[in-house]
């Protein structure tokens, strides 16, 4: 199922640690004090991070990482793009180096579109799911659209 790379969950942990002590920068040092991670990783992501214009970078003895956005404005959606991209769930979403759809059987396959709803239903999700919702003073995110659900009278397929 959909599994984000270790990369994202570090920056999910630097962005959270961040956000928690907001207005003060953060150091790769810090963060490897508070969780088990690789520094030299954290480094890498950070600086992705960084490229992305999510967070900042300060350089010198005091320097680190602070946030350039608050974590109300900062989404997972954005997160997990600047890191790995818009993730897939089935393998027919990508595309071939000269832009064909990767599976042969695009064209008859009756599980795409339904597939593709349960994505978008996910990454809607991560849309609306913000940084300060995965700190310690988080509040819940709502699911404002709906649930996606076997839909008996039509085959059992998956409706909106």
């Amino acid at each position: 199922m959909l599994q984000l790379t270790k990369r994202t969950e570090y920056g999910l942990i630097a962005l959270v640690h961040m956000a928690d002590n907001q207005g003060r920068v953060v150091s790769v040092r810090e963060i490897g004090e508070h969780y088990p991670v690789p520094k030299r990783l954290m480094a890498e992501v950070l600086k992705d991070l960084n490229h992305a214009g999510l967070v900042e970078s300060q350089r010198g003895a005091n320097g680190g990482y602070s946030l350039v956005r608050t974590p109300e404005s900062i989404t997972l959606a954005e997160i997990v793009t600047s890191l790995e991209g818009q993730p897939a769930l089935t393998n027919c979403e990508g595309h071939d180096p000269d832009g064909h759809d990767a599976c042969d059987i695009a064209p008859l396959c009756r599980i795409r579109s339904p597939l593709h709803k349960i994505r978008e239903g996910i990454w809607g999700l991560m849309e609306r799911t913000t940084l300060r919702s995965l700190t310690r003073t988080s509040i819940p995110v709502p699911l404002r659209a709906p649930i996606l659900s076997a839909n008996p009278n039509e085959g059992g397929s998956l409706t909106a």
